[in-house]
């Protein structure tokens, strides 16, 4: 594996995102289907020792906007479904948690990516609505955010307009 390095050229985030993609699709494919940093995570995902065969397949992680300095908060629109009712109806999803699913072709540095919701250990999403990134946290038993849940709903970002990324901890995130 490439030695990674904490320098930041031109399209520093690019390079960060695109070794997450490149790690995911490495583990993705053994599958055939500082502690806390995005080099810590790279390792994590791509360790065996470190997995059981259901293992890590996910690197969220939380962008942050160039000149506020504060995390990228995604919003989209989310068609649910309702509960006994065969009618779909649109619903605002927001969420600062995110996963890269691929890079466009002959792109540096656009990307899709998918919005992650918060979930508790029986995974049931937490917070869909906020402002600030501890909005969509929660610490409270039985409710802890423990992991993320795949919602489906996905973006497509130009990662040249984002001054920062924050990785979180490999993990394997649960279906939509």
């Amino acid at each position: 594996m490439e030695q990674f390095t904490h320098e930041c050229h031109e399209h520093c985030i690019c390079q960060v995102v695109r070794k997450i993609v490149d790690a995911q699709d490495k583990v993705a494919k053994r599958m055939n289907c500082c502690t806390v940093s995005c080099e810590q995570s790279i390792k994590d995902l791509l360790s065996p020792s470190s997995i059981s065969p259901s293992g890590k397949t996910t690197i969220p992680f939380i962008i942050y906007c160039k000149g506020s300095c504060k995390p990228f908060i995604a919003e989209a629109i989310e068609h649910a479904t309702m509960d006994g009712f065969c009618e779909k109806w649109y619903k605002c999803l927001k969420s600062p948690f995110l996963k890269v699913k691929k890079f466009l072709p002959g792109s540096k540095c656009c990307v899709v990516v998918e919005l992650l919701k918060p979930c508790n250990a029986n995974g049931m999403p937490l917070h869909e609505q906020g402002d600030k990134l501890e909005d969509f946290l929660c610490c409270e038993t039985p409710f802890r955010t423990i992991n993320f849940c795949e919602t489906g709903v996905c973006l497509t970002l130009d990662l040249d307009e984002f001054s920062g990324i924050r990785c979180l901890a490999a993990t394997r995130t649960r279906p939509c």
